[in-house]
């Protein structure tokens, strides 16, 4: 009995999402650009991001093989309930996407522990996504409850990730390159690996770039409130005009032993599921890593995208990454790939034969900040038909941004809980229709 084409499809879709998150697994892709155990120091270990659990356990097992873990000892910041059981390097738990007590006690932690490294030492960092509110140590003068509320106005916004770090750099004793001047004061080398959650995997805005020169200065970060009309907590305008603020600077003499590698990015995600596309028979259309915008606005150019390539009778995958952003304006739950699943299924009017997914490969797609949150959702060529027959208005629940409450109403949520990767969103669209 040949399977009808919406399970078939929906099958796919997920094994696409799935496909994506396996190429970015810390077991994977980091022990490659593991360093090699220093002739007479040992390895210091720190890390902040949803990866950082799994980036550990990746990191004692490669030395464990070796014989030497013995010679690590540290420990990471991930999210609430993103842990994971280790030996040598503990992982600590703290708030995102809004800072919390937790994410300035490690990031307090971690400079404490860099500043007992000596010249003999290597420092290991593992950084990925989501670091940026896990290690989050307030500039002097500057009060947790300040920047907790100055995040919510970003977000709130619509601001882009980029554009947060620009200013979270700002304001911090981490971040924006200081964590690696606390690495050279102690005469010891510096190594990132890092997993890109970012468009055109910018080391400077992976985790805000603790440990590389800031291209950005004060006067952006003045500006990116302005453009958004943000008025921030006084405390954080004083500071941001103090000169004492910026940060130290790609060419800075200091960051000479601090090195940068990127062990998983967006595109390899988006290449591993077009191989499993293609091997279904479909044609491939990568649209790009690193697509920006409002999700919904982003959402309706893909679906006039998709309605073309069925007029034209192609059986094609069309996919794409980066990170999009919501401005809100209503009192709904969802978010980014949510809100873009919505938006496109209302643009996709009910078009036979056109299916498709829109997840975070962390697993977590806006929510409450719970490890349970949905990952994502799924569009079905049914998906209006379905709506209207238990009363939920995709308009409506598309302005009160309420994109969670519609797709849980029609049991087209994708779950998969923390996923220990982060390589930023992941959108497929399957034209498969005659």
């Amino acid at each position: 009995m040949t399977e009808p084409p919406c399970d078939r499809n929906r099958k796919l879709l997920l094994a696409l999402f799935e496909r994506a998150i396996a190429a970015a697994q810390p077991h994977v892709c980091l022990p490659p650009h593991l360093p090699a155990l220093p002739p007479s120091g040992k390895i210091l270990v720190v890390g902040a991001g949803k990866a950082a659990a799994a980036m550990a356990q990746a990191t004692e097992q490669h030395y464990h093989a070796l014989g030497q873990l013995d010679a690590i000892h540290g420990f990471v910041t991930t999210r609430h309930g993103y842990a994971r059981p280790t030996q040598k390097i503990e992982v600590m738990e703290a708030g995102h996407p809004v800072p919390d007590s937790a994410s300035e006690a490690a990031s307090l932690k971690t400079l404490e522990f860099i500043s007992t490294a000596n010249r003999d030492d290597c420092i290991l960092v593992l950084l990925s996504g989501g670091a940026s509110a896990l290690w989050s140590a307030p500039a002097a003068g500057l009060t947790l409850a300040a920047k907790q509320q100055l995040t919510r106005q970003l977000l709130k916004a619509g601001a882009r990730i980029d554009e947060m770090n620009c200013i979270r750099k700002h304001l911090s004793r981490i971040k924006g390159g200081r964590l690696a001047l606390a690495a050279a004061a102690t005469g010891a080398s510096m190594i990132t690996c890092a997993i890109s959650d970012v468009p055109h995997d910018d080391p400077g805005t992976i985790g805000s770039g603790p440990t590389v020169g800031d291209q950005t200065t004060r006067h952006d970060a003045l500006a990116i409130l302005q453009r958004y009309k943000i008025k921030p907590p006084p405390e954080i305008s004083s500071a941001l005009e103090n000169p004492a603020c910026e940060t130290p600077k790609p060419s800075d003499p200091r960051l000479i032993s601090s090195h940068f590698t990127i062990v998983a990015a967006p595109r390899a995600s988006l290449d591993a599921a077009a191989e499993l596309a293609t091997a279904q028979g479909l044609a491939v259309e990568i649209l790009g890593d690193s697509i920006e915008g409002e999700a919904a606005s982003v959402a309706r150019h893909h679906a006039t995208l998709a309605k073309s390539a069925k007029a034209q009778g192609r059986r094609v995958a069309i996919m794409s990454g980066g990170e999009l952003t919501v401005t809100i304006r209503g009192n709904g739950r969802g978010g980014p790939n949510q809100e873009y699943a919505l938006a496109l299924a209302e643009a996709l009017a009910g078009e036979p034969g056109i299916y498709a997914i829109a997840g975070d490969t962390d697993g977590t797609d806006g929510g409450s900040g719970s490890a349970d949150d949905p990952a994502g959702a799924l569009v079905m060529p049914d998906t209006l038909a379905r709506a209207a027959k238990t009363g939920l208005t995709p308009a409506a629940m598309l302005a009160d941004n309420d994109s969670t409450t519609f797709f849980a109403g029609l049991g087209d949520l994708v779950n998969t809980g923390p996923t220990q990767t982060n390589v930023n969103d992941f959108r497929a669209i399957v034209v498969d229709g005659p």
